[in-house]
């Protein structure tokens, strides 16, 4: 009887800490992404549970089973699973806008940018790739099992948060998001200043030239070029404030 109740304990903390996880898991950049299998996504947020589970036991206590506490840990683990999923989306959504807004300045924004799940610019496709690729590598799923326990200082199991904290951190990491999207863009958007200034001398000096078809060659090599010589940059300031968020979710961006 005494295995059984503990084997029971056992199994309510790992279904409270799944519900955080798995939360989490289907809006987190990586391995939260629609193009990986229902059934793989579930293994991962089962093989997730497992790990953060073993952490917090003992350590953050769980309610007793029963009725209302079931559906208590629902609401609640679900919604700070979804904070801090989308708060590590935001990352990536802030690297689609950089995209987007590069693209649109520099006049590639229908090129090949239909080949994603979600269609984007070809200069945000490169660039999110590039992310999904350097977050896997540099040990996203140790940074996000730490992170999940690190929640649970914050956020304590079967307690609403804050509203007014939620909805203040939430709008600071979506000013956070938008603002590291334009620095990222930044290089990109100088150039297009640069070029429609230089554009538009050309013009004046030359009226009978005709510089759109001598202007439009030279931005698109122009801002190929830029995206290889910046890419490592932008991307190394990019990875700098994700793991931040990582090392320190709940502090100011």
């Amino acid at each position: 009887m005494a295995l059984v109740d503990t084997l029971q304990e056992q199994l309510w903390t790992l279904f409270a800490v799944f519900l955080r996880v798995g939360a989490a898991l289907s809006v987190m950049p990586a391995l939260g992404e629609r193009s990986v299998p229902v059934r793989i996504r579930l293994v991962l947020s089962l093989a997730m549970s497992v790990i953060v589970a073993a952490a917090v036991t003992g350590t953050y206590p769980v309610p007793q089973p029963g009725v209302e506490t079931f559906f208590r840990m629902i609401a609640t683990e679900v919604v700070a699973g979804l904070a801090l999923g989308i708060g590590l989306r935001l990352f990536v959504l802030a690297l689609q806008t950089a995209g987007a807004i590069a693209a649109q300045s520099t006049s590639l924004s229908q090129l090949t940018g239909n080949n994603a799940m979600d269609p984007m610019p070809a200069i945000g496709q490169v660039l999110t790739v590039s992310a999904m690729a350097l977050m896997m590598m540099t040990g996203l799923h140790v940074k996000a099992a730490a992170l999940f326990i690190m929640s649970y200082d914050a956020m304590p199991p079967a307690t609403f948060p804050d509203p007014g904290v939620l909805a203040d951190w939430g709008r600071e990491h979506v000013n956070h998001a938008f603002r590291l999207a334009f620095t990222l863009a930044a290089p990109f958007v100088i150039l297009s200043v640069l070029y429609n200034v230089t554009l538009g001398v050309i013009n004046k000096a030359m009226p009978q030239l005709m510089v759109a078809f001598v202007g439009a060659p030279v931005i698109t090599l122009g801002a190929i070029a830029l995206l290889f010589v910046t890419a490592p940059i932008l991307l190394t300031v990019w990875h700098t404030a994700f793991d931040s968020f990582l090392a320190k979710p709940f502090g100011p961006p």
